[in-house]
């Protein structure tokens, strides 16, 4: 998957949350500019983990862009991708 399939996936995911598709952008911030509590971060991450299968981790203090978040769902496919080809 690439980025902007991560990223599509994302805001999919974050406008079914009822955020505005015009506010969704790669510098976007989950907390400061969404505004986002820690139960739609939980919906968040349950949202990826039934549309990609994978586990990303959102929490903690540090305040993630929506690129970083992509960063991230991209590196998780990538380790799923790897330890299934060593399976």
């Amino acid at each position: 998957m690439n980025t902007s399939k991560a990223m599509n996936k994302l805001k999919a995911i974050l406008i079914d949350l009822g955020i505005p598709r015009e506010s969704l952008h790669d510098d976007t911030l989950l907390h400061r500019d969404l505004q986002l509590d820690s139960t739609e971060i939980v919906e968040i991450v349950l949202g990826l983990k039934q549309n990609l299968g994978i586990k990303v981790k959102l929490g903690g203090r540090k305040d993630l862009t929506l690129a970083q978040v992509c960063d991230r769902i991209e590196a998780e496919m990538l380790t799923q991708s790897q330890s299934s080809h060593v399976s």
